[in-house]
């Protein structure tokens, strides 16, 4: 069989940097999907929860009889009657060898931790009878003093104070340390310190990270059907294949006899990366009636009882040399655990650890977190996952000592940071960054935004002494994305690996099946990966199925979180994709009669060299389904799979630029222009990319401005509806001017970076700074987020008098009421 090449015929259009369409989207905006909700099988039963109300009590008794009674009410069990079957909710990361970890039953028969943790679940007939029945039951509780404020609490011990588990001792689930000088990379900070107390600058503040909920659009919902030879789990999860290991891991059940399949997901943004109590119920309770069962989550248990993130006090000392220079970072953080240590909640500082150091070049770092158990709803990953905790707190700082200085915040972020060609960069936290270009990225951000025309703006502002005044917010981020190598996250003591799989199936038509480990829940997978595998292997975008979410038909994978779906999923595909060409490779030269040192291939084809002859790969896989014609000791198959584990993580990197307008009479903030240019290295949809931009700097913003979960002193949630916790709306917020540099990544054959969490990573330091910047000249060096006018408003009154810090302060002090902290301690007496 031979062919020959049309010469008429065009080059197609490459695929990866072409705007596409996402092709989900079709079936996802017009309801012609399933979500987990919308599933109904024969038999079908419904589960409703009964929770505490109560951040800390005894179970005294529970009284179902009347539940039982009522109608179409099936069953109900409390935590006792599921005892031997319920399994556990893991903790994959213990951060410490002497990590003190609570057990977490997904249903506890003797005490409840938090507010909205299930003592009984209602199986009924319909959803509707099972909440109804729900309300008749009955339990008594013996209340318990709660361990609430995060301060309190690690202050705690079992002689003085309130302890979340009396049981364990203590608050303190562990200590984890990284000091640069006992790591070999950097000196000690110590000595940095008091150096510059001598003769450089020291600034030291306390800031505050504030509890936030996901908030995903589609609520937790999960159907467990038992009927078959397997137990088939539908679960609206991020991570359908480490929630299936978990399942056997803590129920016994073989990991054989477990399919998870997670269909259409409706956004995660880390929040659904649990194994969760509902899960673990639901498996339980289907086992046990051998029919199936569904649960889905009301908005307010959502809100309630899915994990929170953020939540940290952060605690920093700067040292630097009185022409800005940095020479020291030292880093103490309170994070805030909730009741239990979650899947990987424990590490989230932990991550943010390696980046508190950012962009810059310093000589000393050391970073400690203390992770505190309260008796709150637990805290795990959120979009960024310590992240942006850290881009904010150092980002902060680098304000903070511009304006020590008096110069252009940033002039002293270009002093400080690491240059083009400085790169490949080893950081102070062990991290090699191994490309970039901040000045490029700075340079285009300036532009975009009009920098220079609004610094002139806010002068004449102030010299006018306008009563709205004009703020820039700055930030130069960079992050590590990937979760991985594997190797690294063993020496963090993390519980699993940072290998993603793929498998390429050509059809015998000539199609396309990708099979990826990686399981979407928004990011545009299918569109994304269609155009790696089309451009690869030279073959019609529209002929790729990408296959997902589904631990039967992906029986391989590590799933979808800190931007690793791409940087590392992409990466296997590329290789599987290559794999399948080299598999081609020896059956097209027989099919050709030709030397296979001879065949070139390119644009999905085969040819001669110098001739041609040429035969497309679609052809080949028709003749390899035939097998009428195969070199000897080849097997009648160009399927190939993958599996790859990174040798690096991902840096990408960006400058964000934000000009707000603040009312100094009432507070009111309003955003007048964000501009930023990102590097994610090279883009393979730059229409993903946009909306995966503009969504990340909403949420972030929202963190600035908006959101907050906040709990009373009995420890009861009273943000919990959105008539409270304040999610923004399009209306909400402006349009954004977005671009990018390219710096391609050297550490996958893509080129590519993460772009999922930079925009929220990013944006909430932009806009603070922004805030800050506009009423500093006010006495104002901070306010505690959100950045509501009310807190703005006090911030200004409180320095009416137009003061800053007390001179001689020896360290930082936080007052609630205004939101401000800290001090500023130069040699020779200079201003504090």
């Amino acid at each position: 069989m031979t062919a020959t090449q049309d010469p008429g015929v065009a080059t197609p259009t490459a695929e990866i940097g072409r705007d596409r369409r996402r092709k989900e989207d079709q079936r996802l905006i017009t309801g012609r999907t399933r979500w987990t909700d919308n599933l109904t099988l024969p038999g079908m039963l419904h589960l409703a929860m009964v929770r505490s109300p109560f951040p800390h009590a005894r179970i005294a008794s529970i009284d179902t009889s009347a539940a039982k009674q009522s109608t179409n009410v099936v069953a109900v069990y409390t935590g006792a009657d599921l005892a031997e079957s319920q399994g556990a909710c893991i903790n994959a990361w213990p951060v410490v060898t002497d990590q003190v970890t609570p057990d977490h039953l997904p249903m506890p028969a003797d005490r409840v931790a938090f507010a909205g943790e299930t003592v009984a679940v209602v199986v009924a007939r319909s959803a509707a009878e099972a909440r109804d029945a729900a309300e008749l039951v009955e339990v008594e509780y013996d209340e318990l003093p709660a361990a609430l404020d995060l301060k309190e609490a690690a202050a705690a011990d079992s002689d003085n104070g309130v302890l979340a588990h009396p049981d364990l001792g203590t608050n303190v689930s562990a200590v984890w340390t990284f000091d640069s000088a006992e790591a070999g990379t950097g000196s000690d900070v110590e000595e940095a310190i008091a150096q510059a107390r001598e003769d450089g600058i020291v600034i030291e503040r306390e800031y505050r990270q504030q509890r936030l909920i996901p908030a995903f659009m589609e609520p937790r919902s999960v159907v467990v059907d038992p009927t078959g030879e397997q137990i088939t789990m539908w679960s609206a999860t991020q991570i359908p294949h480490i929630l299936r290991f978990a399942l056997a891991a803590t129920t016994g059940v073989p990991e054989s006899k477990i399919r998870v399949i997670a269909p259409d997901v409706g956004g995660g943004f880390g929040g659904k990366l649990q194994q969760t109590p509902e899960e673990m119920i639901a498996f339980a309770v289907a086992r046990m009636l051998g029919k199936p069962v569904k649960f889905t989550e009301t908005r307010s248990e959502s809100l309630m009882t899915a994990h929170h993130g953020r939540d940290q006090w952060q605690r920093l000392t700067l040292a630097a040399t009185k022409d800005g220079t940095v020479t020291g970072l030292k880093v103490d953080l309170l994070a805030d655990l909730g009741a239990y240590v979650a899947i990987v909640g424990g590490g989230v500082p932990v991550l943010g650890a390696f980046m508190f150091n950012a962009i810059y070049k310093f000589p000393a770092y050391r970073f400690t977190t203390r992770n505190i158990l309260t008796n709150k709803t637990w805290t795990d990953a959120y979009r960024g996952a310590g992240r942006p905790e850290a881009t904010y707190a150092v980002e902060r700082l680098m304000d903070e000592l511009a304006a020590e200085l008096g110069v252009d915040p940033l002039e002293v972020r270009e002093k400080n940071w690491i240059k083009h060609d400085e790169f490949p960069f080893t950081t102070v936290a062990g991290m090699e960054y191994d490309s970039g270009n901040y000045e490029a990225a700075t340079a285009r951000a300036k532009e975009m935004i009009g920098y220079d025309e609004l610094r002139a703006e806010q002068r004449e502002r102030r010299e006018r002494g306008d009563r709205v005044q004009l703020g820039i917010g700055v930030s130069t981020f960079t992050e590590m994305c990937g979760l991985a190598p594997s190797r690294i996250l063993g020496q963090l003591n993390y519980g699993a690996g940072g290998w993603e799989h793929a498998e390429v199936r050509m059809l015998a038509t000539g199609k396309v099946e990708v099979v990826t480990g990686a399981s979407a829940h928004g990011q545009g997978h299918e569109t994304a990966f269609s155009q790696i595998v089309a451009d690869r292997l030279g073959v019609p975008f529209e002929d790729v199925e990408v296959l997902h979410g589904d631990t039967q038909v992906s029986h391989k994978g590590l799933d979808t979180y800190g931007s690793r779906s791409l940087v590392v999923g992409g990466e296997a595909l590329v290789r599987a994709v290559d794999k399948v060409i080299e598999k081609a490779r020896p059956i097209a030269a027989h099919l050709l009669e030709a030397s296979i040192d001879d065949l070139e291939f390119a644009q999905g084809s085969f040819t001669v060299r110098g001739t041609d002859q040429g035969l497309p790969i679609t052809e080949i896989a028709t003749a390899v389904f035939a097998s009428h014609n195969l070199p000897d000791g080849v097997e009648s198959s160009l399927d190939s799979e993958a599996t790859y584990d990174p040798v690096n993580f991902n840096f990408p990197h960006g400058t964000h630029l934000c000009a707000v307008e603040v009312d100094t009479e009432t507070g009111q903030i309003k955003m007048r222009k964000y501009a930023c240019c990102d590097d994610i290295g090279n883009i393979i949809n730059p229409l993903i990319v946009a909306g995966q931009v503009h969504g990340g700097l909403v949420q972030g913003i929202a963190q600035a401005l908006w959101e907050e979960a906040v709990y009373d002193e009995n420890g009861t949630l009273v943000t919990g509806s959105f008539v409270d916790y304040l999610l923004p709306t399009a209306a909400d917020t402006i349009s954004f001017d977005i671009d990018h540099t390219t710096s391609p990544s050297t550490t996958n054959t893509l080129g590519t970076k993460g772009v999922g969490e930079a925009g929220t990573i990013a944006s909430t330091p932009a806009v603070v700074n922004a805030v800050v910047d506009a009423i500093r000249h006010l006495g104002v060096n901070d306010i505690q987020m959100p950045c509501t006018p009310e807190r703005v408003w006090r911030a200004i009154h409180s320095r009416s008098d137009g003061g800053g810090e007390t001179a001689g302060a020896a360290a930082p002090h936080f007052d609630p009421s205004t939101g401000m902290s800290g001090t500023v301690d130069r040699a020779e007496g200079g201003a504090q």
